[in-house]
């Protein structure tokens, strides 16, 4: 038996060793949430308001809540990332892994679910761009945004291999991209592929000219009075082009909070042929600063769905924005829309945006 010395040795030991095994598993519990805060980033916005229209000879209002977006993207190593999106006002948006081939930011590779490349205007965020209404008419219906009844709801987004890069110190961009052609939580609804790639140059500070296509073959969801040869689940022709440039005088960030921010100006040309129907149109948007915070936007845009029937739909949006902090707005825009397959007809829009 041990004596009251060798019992005390014993109980001093146990809690030395139990101690440092403690300090030893918090220093392991913090070291690793330090490297998981330091490897994985969260961030998220959403977008309401109200809007009045006086379409169809009715007067209408409502309040909305347009996207309730959050993500999270996770570095893995130096090369090796994966994001994950999800708009918990409709579905999940993204999910992709990248990698990086070269040392440098000339080839790295996407595979998964992501915004694809066609037009200047579909990769970039709601947050970003001027319009309570986002797009053009034109980038909605050829990128896949949503009105385009064959196409369905994509958001812009499709399922694909892409490989993109960085060249001439960052004044050439490229993105060639195999893409489904379905859309978003989608599987492939034939056995064709879409091809597309975008190239754009930058030429100097805030200026950039950006070309991109699209070769591929849809299998239609739905119907669309301005194209009647194609039914639902018939393959068809889809092919698109746009020509582009985008204006920013000086370091141009979206979202500064009440310090001076630069013109912007960005203008955009598109065409597409979806079975035997051909169609195009182009928009011109602008935003310049009023004074600390608020801005003036002014944008027109013009589409043809069908340039063989009178399909052309006109609309011009004036209107004002205010950055309360940083990423955070208020919004209100009069859009006047000159149609030729439905009746004209006003629209007002307020919206608040809240991002972090």
């Amino acid at each position: 038996m041990m004596d009251n010395k060798t019992r005390g040795i014993a109980l001093a030991v146990a809690l030395i060793t139990a101690t440092m095994s403690c300090h030893a598993q918090q220093s392991t519990e913090s070291e690793w949430m330090n490297e998981l805060t330091q490897r994985i980033t969260f961030n998220g916005y959403a977008q309401g308001g109200w809007s009045w229209q006086d379409a169809g000879g009715r007067q209408q209002n409502s309040y909305n809540l347009k996207r309730t977006l959050l993500w999270a993207k996770a570095r893995i190593t130096d090369r090796w990332s994966f994001l994950f999106m999800h708009d918990f006002s409709s579905v999940v948006q993204e999910f992709y892994t990248d990698y990086r081939l070269s040392r440098d930011k000339s080839l790295s590779v996407r595979l998964g679910q992501f915004k694809h490349s066609y037009t200047l205007e579909n990769p970039l965020s709601p947050t970003q761009l001027e319009l309570v209404d986002v797009y053009s008419q034109a980038v909605l219906y050829l990128a896949g945004e949503g009105p385009d009844p064959l196409h369905g709801v994509n958001y812009g987004r499709d399922q694909g291999l892409m490989v993109f890069g960085d060249l001439l110190h960052d004044h050439l961009h490229y993105e060639v991209a195999l893409m489904s052609g379905q859309g978003i939580n989608r599987r492939d609804l034939n056995n064709q592929k879409d091809l597309l790639a975008k190239i754009e140059v930058r030429p100097a500070k805030g200026l950039r000219l950006v070309a991109s296509g699209q070769l591929g073959t849809g299998c239609a969801v739905g119907t669309a009075d301005w194209n009647p040869g194609i039914s639902v689940g018939d393959n068809y022709r889809r092919n698109r082009y746009s020509v582009g440039a985008e204006l920013k005088t000086g370091a141009y960030a979206p979202g500064q909070y009440k310090e001076a921010r630069p013109v912007s100006l960005r203008a955009e040309w598109l065409g597409g042929q979806d079975g035997d129907a051909g169609s195009r149109g182009g928009y011109v948007t602008a935003c310049v600063p009023l004074y600390k915070g608020l801005d003036m936007v002014a944008s027109a845009d013009y589409y043809d769905r069908n340039t063989s029937l009178s399909y052309d739909q006109t609309q011009g949006t004036v209107g004002l924005q205010y950055w309360f902090y940083r990423k955070c707005r208020l919004q209100l825009q009069y859009t006047r829309t000159w149609s030729q397959f439905q009746d004209d007809y006003n629209w007002l829009q307020a919206q608040v945006q809240v991002a972090f």
